[in-house]
């Protein structure tokens, strides 16, 4: 049985632009352009509308003569109306070859938008063929509200499909404008009409008003959809169109008879840099291209993929262009940290392992999540404890309030003995080694003095990372650093010199 070719349609650029609050430059429209149809390998893709803007115009231009010196200006659609001719100089003037007419694909929009018979629309629209004809333009035609037009007045539908059928048409479109329909009615409504007219080519364009974009477009395949219409990363007015990572993954894993030709390892890619011209956030928990889908956090999990990969699936992240990782956090066992230390080269005795597992659960209690990256700040942390732990920083409070100078609260035992003092200085950590200063006054001991102050935070990390702070500190006999961490520089930093107060004190 020979596979059945889907074309895929994305109307990013012109659909996933009515994205509330997004405009892409005509730099920006370009680049992903290319994108889309070089690397992506969608078969089109729909730029724009026709007659919107002196801006808009200038970017389908840049668009269609890149695309008419490679040979992609048959894939470049423009969205255009039925107005005596408009639309059409405008695509003539831009350089685009294919319109996607905009038509009504419901007798309650006709009646009550156009206030006009079926057969004066169906007039209207074939003049607008004619016309488009005369230009070297190619037609695909809009049935704007069909599934509401399948609901209501399906009769009509049927005659307007009549119509088409002998018109210049190379493709009839069928949106499910207001996102309302269910999978079962998306089968039902396409398989109707293909049974009807097996011989023209539809195009499905869902969206996702219930969240049901993905399923509505499996089930309008099954009934015998011949393309489809999506956007990167689900963009689109409202709730969005039906994404293009989720519905490229559901046709290779759960629709094998259907053939496509898009290259699911530039998915990702592709996304991310749609995220980053539309300022629009891909969601961490979307699927396929969502920062956490290949991440495991569960030390369970981590263990089951070391013993024949139990928690693997199809949707395997190397597929699109990405990595499985395996969060740390307090949810992380012993699995999860040796696949972190494997990636970054790293082994550690059973011992040494099990106390890296505490500080990271610890840890995890009050940030969420620990990198890879913190993976080396963690390990030096826990493994520099070579002391007896005699001096204990019990807790303290820091202040910083305009116009008075910090201050800092501390409590401390030293060999169970409790010290509490206040002091102020030049910033809160001044302010506590004061207070430290003090209470080792009492004891007839002297600090060494800080010598060096530097801080790290891992690369690439955010402003909840977890901080390095490395102190060097210089006594009458030696020069010597301690490390404190946490997600806290002062806090990293008191730590650091906890770690101090107990060498000097052994």
């Amino acid at each position: 049985m020979t596979s059945k070719h889907i074309e895929i349609m994305d109307t990013t650029l012109r659909d996933g632009e009515q994205t509330s609050g997004v405009s892409f430059s005509a730099s920006e429209k370009l680049t992903i352009a290319k994108l889309l149809l070089e690397e992506l390998k969608v078969d089109r893709i729909e730029i724009a509308s026709a007659r919107v803007s002196e801006g808009e115009f200038q970017a389908v231009k840049g668009i269609t003569n890149w695309a008419t010196e490679n040979n992609y200006i048959n894939a470049i659609e423009v969205l255009s109306f039925v107005d005596n001719g408009v639309s059409i100089k405008w695509m003539v003037d831009a350089g685009a070859k294919v319109q996607n007419l905009l038509t009504k694909g419901s007798l309650n929009h006709l009646t009550h938008q156009l206030k006009k018979t079926p057969n004066q629309h169906f007039k209207d629209i074939s003049e607008a063929i004619h016309l488009a004809q005369e230009s070297n333009i190619d037609t695909n035609i809009y049935l704007e509200d069909w599934s509401n037009g399948m609901r209501n007045s399906k009769d009509y539908v049927f005659e307007f499909l009549d119509f088409l059928s002998g018109q210049a048409v190379k493709r009839i479109m069928l949106p499910d404008t207001l996102g309302i329909m269910t999978p079962k009615e998306s089968f039902e409504f396409v398989s109707e009409i293909k049974n009807k007219h097996s011989s023209l080519h539809f195009d499905f364009h869902a969206h996702n008003d219930y969240d049901l974009g993905v399923s509505n477009v499996m089930e309008a395949l099954k009934a015998g959809a011949d393309g489809l219409h999506l956007t990167i990363n689900g963009m689109g007015e409202r709730a969005g169109n039906a994404p293009m990572a989720s519905t490229i993954a559901v046709i290779n894993d759960f629709l094998p008879h259907l053939k496509i030709g898009v290259n699911e390892k530039m998915l990702y890619t592709v996304s991310k840099l749609v995220e980053t011209f539309s300022g629009v956030l891909i969601p961490a928990n979307k699927p396929i291209i969502g920062a956490n889908v290949f991440t495991q956090t569960a030390g369970i999990h981590a263990d089951g993929d070391n013993k024949k990969n139990l928690y693997f699936s199809d949707l395997l992240p190397e597929r699109f262009g990405r990595t499985r990782k395996y969060a740390l956090g307090k949810s992380s066992g012993k699995a999860n940290i040796q696949k972190n230390l494997q990636e970054l080269g790293l082994q550690l005795n059973d011992a040494d392992l099990k106390k890296v597992t505490q500080k990271i659960i610890d840890l995890g209690d009050k940030k969420q999540v620990v990198t890879k990256e913190d993976l080396p700040y963690i390990i030096s942390d826990v493994l520099d404890r070579t002391y007896e732990e005699k001096v204990k920083v019990n807790s303290y409070v820091l202040t910083h309030s305009k116009g008075l100078k910090p201050s800092t609260t501390v409590s401390v035992s030293i060999n169970n003995e409790m010290f509490e003092e206040h002091e102020q200085g030049d910033g809160q950590f001044d302010a506590f080694m004061n207070a430290i200063r003090s209470i080792f006054i009492t004891k007839n001991m002297v600090l060494p003095d800080l010598i060096d102050y530097a801080v790290r935070i891992p690369p690439g990390s955010r402003s909840d990372a977890l901080c390095e702070t490395i102190i060097t500190w210089k006594s009458i006999e030696k020069e010597f650093k301690t490390r404190g961490l946490d997600s806290d520089q002062t806090v990293s930093a008191i730590k650091a010199t906890e770690k101090m107060l107990n060498i000097i004190i052994n």
